[in-house]
């Protein structure tokens, strides 16, 4: 049986098939971009969501339809890259994974002219596995995405937020991607229906609990592990998980309420005011909570690969699952 950290380390020679072709559909002939561009698309992580593409596929016909995998994990990573872009655009961040961004060095008219290139792109790459119905999932999975970044700026800030509305900004901010990537290498592999189907769960399920990680260690970790302060989303006026937990055990207008709505709307940022409030979700077992309700997510994303016949692949599925949860960046 393989060990819990060997999917990395299986599918690290395949995954830098994926990278090199990122970097080659990411050139532009624009000498003071070029080199950025260059530097985003390399410092991409693990590659979860390509990863995911190859995985999809691995199954059933992996040697034969490798290639075509391989250019549709790119097109998926470029997708997922042109959406960072935007956001950092969006946002005005100067850094991610502690570099600087594209927004931070050039005008942001040409950091949106850039995203939309790279979205391009990952089009042309969907479009070259000749699959219409690969088309059809990317281009779904990109209106996903915009329609999750116009709930974020549109709702993320509302204190009386639901976990139903977190959980569907979510899955169009990030989840659709996920679900995405695991159908799009199903659909490529050649798997039946029924394993496209719950290979399309899996990978949504994934993004969710990824994503909600991903919340859950902006107010536990700190810029050493995340590249940004403790409780940037929170400073950014994005309240998730943790947080609309937390609202729901304090009383509504109460000092823990107005405390919180005050960085929201920005009327208190000083460090030591919002370390406290940190300190007071950190307390509160309302962290503990959502890190309940991102396992319960990976359990049944687990759960769904008894469809998956390579006892391999089912058990690479299964361990990347696992990491997104067991992360600390």
């Amino acid at each position: 049986m393989l060990q819990r950290t060997d999917v990395f380390a299986a599918m690290r020679g395949d995954v830098q098939r994926v990278s090199d072709r990122v970097v080659e559909a990411a050139r532009v002939p624009y000498p003071q971009i070029s080199t950025i561009l260059e530097e985003i698309v390399r410092s991409g992580g693990k590659r979860l969501r390509p990863m995911l593409v190859l995985l999809a596929g691995r199954a059933w016909t992996y040697e034969e339809s490798f290639d075509t995998l391989v250019n549709a994990a790119a097109g998926v990573e470029l997708l997922h890259t042109a959406s960072l872009v935007h956001d950092d655009a969006v946002d005005h961040s100067a850094f991610r994974r502690g570099k600087p961004t594209l927004n931070s060095q050039v005008d942001t008219a040409a950091v949106i002219l850039v995203g939309d290139y790279l979205f391009a792109q990952s089009a042309i790459l969907a479009a070259s596995t000749n699959n219409p119905r690969v088309v059809s999932v990317f281009s779904n999975s990109l209106g996903h995405i915009c329609d999750g970044q116009l709930m974020e700026m549109m709702d993320a800030s509302n204190p009386q937020q639901t976990e139903r509305q977190y959980l569907a900004r979510i899955y169009g901010k990030t989840a659709s991607l996920f679900g995405c990537a695991a159908e799009t290498g199903a659909i490529i592999g050649n798997a039946p229906e029924d394993a496209i189907s719950a290979l399309r769960g899996y990978g949504d399920d994934l993004g969710l609990a990824f994503q909600i990680m991903d919340d859950v260690l902006d107010l536990t970790g700190g810029s050493e592990q995340l590249g940004k302060p403790a409780g940037h989303d929170l400073l950014q006026s994005t309240i998730t998980l943790p947080v609309i937990y937390y609202l729901e055990m304090v009383r509504p207008g109460s000092a823990e309420w107005r405390a919180v709505q005050a960085i929201v709307d920005r009327s208190r940022t000083d460090d030591a005011f919002v370390a406290n409030v940190l300190n007071e979700i950190r307390a509160s077992g309302a962290v503990e909570r959502a890190l309940a309700r991102a396992d319960e997510y990976i359990e049944q994303a687990k759960n769904r690969l008894t469809i998956v016949p390579d006892t391999e692949t089912r058990e690479l599925l299964s361990e990347l699952a696992d990491q997104a949860v067991r992360r600390s960046s």
